[in-house]
């Protein structure tokens, strides 16, 4: 009676999977937590800054018929 016999990258095949999967895991896990990290740790005084720069004053004509071709 013939016995099975496996190639060895067919055996290996599951272990191969599997340490693939852990490392996609790993690397997820690593980003997920770092972005966790820096969201939980950021200094409140940058939220509160207002950098936003002042809004100009529309220009108006002198009559009330080129203020209306104007907008």
């Amino acid at each position: 009676m013939k016995t099975k016999t496996f190639s060895p990258m067919g055996a290996l095949h599951p272990v191969l999977f599997f340490a693939g999967v852990y490392v996609v895991v790993l690397l997820f896990s690593i980003f997920i937590c770092s972005a966790l990290f820096y969201s939980c740790n950021s200094s409140s005084a940058s939220l509160g800054d207002d950098t936003s720069t002042p809004v100009e004053k529309p220009v108006v004509a002198g009559n009330a018929a080129t203020a209306v071709v104007l907008r």
